[in-house]
C-alpha cells in the first residue's frame, strides 16, 4: 500500500527488460504544472521502440517511467496555473520521453499547457488512447496539409492508430477519404467513413485511375513510411499535398516534383523532446475534445484490461499484433 508522499510506477531498468512495480516518491507539481492522479495509460507502438532501446528519435534515460498518452484527475495546481481546477478529468500527450517522466504510474506532473478537459462522454480508457494519435494526425491534416471541404484525402494505413484518427479528421473538415491497407482490415476503414482500397493487390496507378480518373488526391497522409511513402508521391494529385508521420527510407523525389506538390514530415515529440511548442499540443487537444463530443471521433480500443503490474502482458499483446484497437492500461480506481 502506498503512503501518503509515495506512488506505484511501473519502472523499466534496462532495454528489453521486464517492467518492475515499485513504490517510489509521488512528484510535486512545480510552477506551470498539474499534479494528475492517472486512471489510463495509452499505450504507443513508439512505447514498444522505447522500452526496446530502439526509439534513436526518442531517447529516454534509464532507469525510466515509459507512458506518453495518459488520463487521470487534477490533484493539485503548481504556481501560476489557471486553467484547471483539482478534480478536473483532463488528458494529454505529457511525458514517456526526454527524461519526463511518463504515465504507468499512479501520478505525474504535467505541463498545464499540454493538457485539455476530456471529452465528457469518454471513458478514461478511451480519453487515453487519442493524444499521440489525434496529434500527429491533426498536425498532417490541418496545420500542414490545410485539409478542406471538398477535397480528396488518401490515408495509406487507415485501420492504424494514427491512420484511424486522420480518417475522422478529415471527414470532419468535409473530405472524401479513402484508406489503403489489406484486405483484411477494410472493414475498419470502410466503418470510419473512408472507401477502403487493398493497397496489395491494386497498384498505385490503378487505384489512382479508378478513385480520381487519373487526376490523384488532394491530400496523401502516409503513416508507414518506406515502399507506403513511395506511392503516396506518385497518388498525389498536381498542387497537391503529402504528409507523412514516419519518412524512413531513401526516396525519388521526382514523382512529387512532376506533380509540383508538397511534402511535409510531422514528428509529434518535437514538444516534449525541445520545449516548443508545448500550448499548441494542448490546443489541438481541446479540437479533439470538440469534435468528440460532437460524436466525430470514435476511438478504436482492445477490449481487454491490464492493470499496472501487468504493463508486460500489455506490451506482448502489440508485439504478437493481437491487438484489436489501442491497447490502455488501467491505473488507480
Amino acid at each position: 500500500m502506498t503512503t501518503a508522499a509515495s506512488m506505484q510506477a511501473a519502472v523499466l531498468e534496462n532495454h528489453g527488460a521486464p517492467f518492475r512495480l515499485a513504490s517510489i516518491a509521488r512528484p510535486v507539481p512545480q510552477a506551470g504544472q498539474v499534479l494528475v492522479r492517472i486512471l489510463a495509460s495509452g499505450v504507443n507502438p513508439l512505447d514498444l521502440k522505447i522500452r526496446s532501446g530502439a526509439a534513436e528519435h526518442a531517447r529516454h534515460p534509464l532507469p525510466a517511467i515509459l507512458g506518453i498518452d495518459m488520463a487521470g484527475v487534477v490533484a493539485a495546481l503548481g504556481a501560476g496555473v489557471t486553467g484547471f481546477r483539482p478534480g478536473d478529468e483532463v488528458y494529454g500527450m505529457t511525458g514517456g520521453v526526454g527524461g519526463v517522466q511518463g504515465s504507468l504510474a499512479e501520478y505525474a506532473a504535467v505541463d498545464a499547457s499540454l493538457l485539455a478537459l476530456k471529452p465528457a462522454h469518454f471513458s478514461m480508457r478511451e480519453a487515453a488512447s487519442l493524444p499521440l494519435v489525434f496529434i500527429t494526425a491533426w498536425e498532417g491534416l490541418v496545420d500542414r496539409a490545410r485539409v478542406g471541404a471538398g477535397q480528396t484525402v488518401l490515408v495509406q494505413g487507415g485501420a492504424g492508430g494514427v491512420g484511424s484518427m486522420a480518417i475522422q479528421i478529415a471527414r470532419a473538415c468535409g473530405a472524401t477519404v479513402f484508406a489503403t491497407d489489406a484486405a483484411a482490415r477494410a472493414a475498419i476503414s470502410r466503418q470510419l467513413g473512408a472507401a477502403p482500397i487493398d493497397h496489395e493487390r491494386m497498384p498505385v496507378e490503378d487505384y489512382v485511375a479508378a478513385h480520381t480518373a487519373g487526376r490523384g488526391f488532394d491530400v496523401v497522409y502516409d503513416t508507414a513510411g518506406g515502399a507506403s511513402l513511395d506511392a503516396s508521391f506518385k497518388a498525389v494529385s498536381r498542387f497537391g499535398h503529402v504528409v507523412s508521420s514516419l519518412g524512413w527510407g531513401s526516396h525519388a523525389l521526382a514523382p512529387l516534383s512532376f506533380r509540383a506538390a508538397s511534402y511535409s514530415g510531422v514528428f509529434t515529440l518535437l514538444p516534449l523532446l525541445t520545449g516548443e511548442g508545448k500550448p499548441h499540443h494542448g490546443e489541438i487537444l481541446r479540437e479533439a475534445t470538440r469534435l468528440a463530443e460532437a460524436g466525430m471521433i470514435k476511438p478504436l480500443l482492445d477490449a481487454r484490461q491490464f492493470a499496472l503490474g501487468a504493463v508486460d502482458d500489455a506490451y506482448a499483446l502489440i508485439e504478437q499484433r493481437q491487438a484489436q484497437g489501442k491497447v490502455v492500461i488501467s491505473i488507480g480506481n
